[in-house]
């Protein structure tokens, strides 16, 4: 692609010390490139493990299809699932169904008091449904009772309690009828365990109980509030959705973890655009300096360039040696933020506590991104797609100079010189 004389007159410039790699903008240029391709890779790692970590909880805790019916409650769900459970479409692509019973409460003990979700399921169900990472203090999961509680851990410590101590509920859904009109139900249970997911959301706002727990305190009999459904590939919930529909009777809801976490994931879509596009600009404004820097090499050749036609050089020929000489920049600038963004990537987590160590400030507060650690997920063809728009980038760069370089009229000029 290039002949010999090309790269080794393109390495030469590269090389000189008034323009090329000693000039200031060309430094300009490879760092800037190099920060900005060590920039995206970070940044969009950052980016996919958000996506993938907080989706994957939110998701893997709530179902990738959810089944509700309009009057709030369903009965005899039991019945229901098995009849799913005989549908082939559902057979073929579900893992699991798990009925739940859920409502809002006011959680009080010793004077403090925060707001919680009570969620009732069998515990065989949630302790399958438990993540792998999530830890769990006290009783195993399959030997919690009826009457007893499993609380977040930050939801817990928030309330000062501890293994065995009891949480009130106070729930104005679930109210008492009296002569003096309705009561707030208002009912005590001892925490014999807690659980810490890393999901702030959940840690601080959940409180798990056995099925039938929950039914006597809702106050709905042996309904549930909703059913859950596991699937093998969650991005493929339209088959499941379809056949759900056909088959369950008026009134009843199907609605899959995109509905029902919609702004949610719209908004970290569009957030991942933006930064892309925000980041990008980096490596962009580096490029226009390779534009700079080659104009100006071009200016300060030119009678190199006129003496080299004169010996024959083609037009093609000095094209090349002018691309070769811009796009060098952006390579080397690309393999070198590649190879510090991969790294960084790597280890988001030590480098955020090391610099948290280093300023005495929560850098990633939990209560703020619903994560209790930075997460990163390193995909290898995005590396390779942000590497390779990167150089695209620089070569795009250089084709105005390497054009001008290869109009110079070598009379022109050798007739001024």
């Amino acid at each position: 692609m290039f002949s010999k004389l090309e790269r080794k007159i393109a390495f030469r410039y590269l090389g000189a010390k008034k323009r090329g790699f000693g000039s200031v903008i060309s430094w300009v240029s490879l760092i800037g490139i190099m920060l900005g391709v060590a920039t995206l890779i970070v940044v969009m790692s950052v980016m996919g493990g958000f996506h993938d970590t907080l989706l994957g909880r939110i998701v893997g805790m709530n179902g990738h299809v959810v089944v509700y019916h309009q009057d709030g409650a369903i009965g005899d769900f039991d019945f229901l699932i098995d009849k799913m459970k005989q549908n082939k479409v559902v057979a073929q692509n579900v893992t699991g169904i798990v009925p739940i019973a859920e409502g809002q409460v006011m959680a009080t003990a010793g004077g403090n008091n925060t707001g919680a979700m009570i969620r009732g399921i069998r515990m065989a169900d949630l302790a399958a449904k438990a993540q792998t990472g999530t830890k769990v203090y006290g009783k195993k999961l399959t030997d919690v009772k009826d009457g007893e509680l499993v609380g977040g851990a930050a939801l817990t410590r928030a309330l000062r309690v501890g293994m065995g101590d009891n949480i009130s509920l106070v729930s104005a859904n679930a109210a008492t009828p009296t002569p003096f009109g309705s009561m707030p139900r208002i009912m005590s249970y001892p925490v014999v365990s807690s659980f810490f997911m890393g999901m702030y959301e959940y840690d601080s706002g959940y409180i798990f109980m056995p099925l039938e727990t929950a039914q006597k305190y809702l106050n709905i009999g042996q309904s549930v509030t909703h059913i859950d459904l596991f699937l093998k590939d969650p991005e493929n919930t339209t088959a499941v959705q379809e056949s759900l529909q056909r088959l369950l009777p008026d009134g009843f809801v199907v609605r899959d973890w995109r509905e029902l976490n919609r702004g949610f994931v719209g908004a970290l879509q569009v957030e991942s655009n933006v930064m892309f596009l925000i980041l990008m600009l980096i490596v962009i404004v580096a490029a226009f300096n390779i534009v700079s820097s080659l104009v100006m090499l071009v200016k300060d050749k030119n009678k190199d360039i006129a003496v080299l036609r004169t010996f024959g050089v083609s037009r093609k020929s000095m094209m090349k040696i002018f691309i070769l000489s811009g796009t060098s920049i952006g390579v080397i600038g690309t393999f070198f933020g590649t190879i510090f963004g991969v790294l960084v990537a790597i280890y988001i987590e030590p480098i955020r506590q090391f610099f948290q160590w280093l300023t005495g400030r929560d850098l990633f507060p939990a209560e703020l991104y619903y994560l209790s650690e930075l997460p990163s997920k390193l995909e290898f063809a995005s590396v390779v797609g942000i590497a390779v728009l990167a150089i695209g980038l620089a070569f795009l760069a250089t084709l105005y100079p390497a054009w001008k370089a290869a109009n110079t009229d070598p009379v022109e000029v050798l007739r001024n010189e």
